[in-house]
């Protein structure tokens, strides 16, 4: 081409719903009934592909406010279309806001989740702060106060509640992080664990500090759960190569359908590890679990205790 640049042949594009829509990818696929999204993205084309791809998983979309002066969080991931392995993805490009969101963008957020609230039949509100650096992503400071608020006036409405860096920042909601957020350990090495000993003492501290139940998920090893007492869930035992790209988020679809279904914590948490065993297997996409999978999949755990 004129500048002397290669130029990148493009075939397909294939666009899903992240984060928050890997958690809505997979309560859809499992059956789950009226879901709701709440949050702000920007004016726009990702904001409309984004809300195509929840409408086309039955959830609604009136609560994601549009701004202009925001840009719709998304992550380019260029691959070869031959390898369908991870050794086929290039490196990603990740677009975020940068500054911090206004307090417009609180207020719309926080009357969104009043609003869904007070209409009533809610069995649980599920919380995704994944932007790391502070007050870029619509999880701020105000809206953690309202989710703590309004967790109190909806004690029977389940605050599950996936944050990257402020986990121990909620109170009154379940927090679900993994062993290094547990424990505070930023930068894990490759194949490094936490002991569950330590895994215990920090969930124990945590629910002290939160006042609410906690799970912890542990890689391969499934799930603790403390609510009050600690019990290990163990995981499903699988080989070959996984892709545990969004495994924490299918995780939380499964957790949250099978307690807001009438499930205890630990036996949700069997049913997180469940969903998460069969994501992982699906490489170079977004994973989900059907019911069907999951029945056999149960089967495959009792098999292996």
């Amino acid at each position: 081409v004129e500048t002397g640049q290669a130029a990148h042949q493009v075939t397909g594009i294939r666009t899903s719903a992240g984060v928050a829509g890997t958690v809505v990818n997979n309560l859809a696929a499992l059956g789950t009934g009226r879901l709701e999204a709440i949050g702000a993205v920007g004016a726009d084309g990702e904001a409309w592909e984004l809300r195509r791809c929840l409408e086309e998983l039955r959830c609604a979309s009136g609560h994601l406010h549009a701004f202009e002066s925001l840009m719709t969080p998304t992550y380019l991931k260029p691959r070869d279309r031959t390898d369908a392995s991870l050794a086929g993805e290039h490196e990603r490009y990740d677009t975020k806001n940068r500054g911090e969101m206004s307090r417009e963008v609180c207020r719309a957020v926080i009357g969104s989740l009043e609003r869904v609230l007070a209409e009533g039949d809610v069995d649980a509100v599920i919380v995704a702060d994944q932007v790391e650096e502070e007050d870029r992503g619509v999880v701020t400071g105000p809206v953690r106060e309202a989710l703590s608020r309004l967790a109190g006036e909806y004690p029977d409405v389940i605050f599950w509640v996936d944050s990257r860096i402020r986990i121990d920042r909620f109170r009154g909601l379940t927090i679900k992080p993994n062993q290094f957020e547990a424990v505070g350990r930023e930068f894990p090495l490759p194949g490094e664990r936490v002991e569950i000993d330590e895994v215990t003492a920090a969930a124990s501290g945590l629910r002290e500090a939160t006042g609410a139940a906690v799970v912890v998920t542990l890689g391969e090893r499934g799930m603790l759960v403390s609510d009050p007492d600690p019990a290990h869930v163990p995981g499903v035992e699988l080989s070959g190569e996984l892709d545990t790209t969004g495994a924490g988020d299918s995780a939380t679809a499964g957790c949250v359908l099978g307690w807001a279904s009438g499930g205890t914590l630990a036996e949700a948490a069997l049913v997180g590890n469940l969903v998460a065993s069969i994501t992982v297997e699906q490489l170079a996409r977004t994973g989900t679990a059907s019911r069907d999978q999951l029945r056999d999949r149960l089967r495959l755990w009792l098999e292996q205790r």
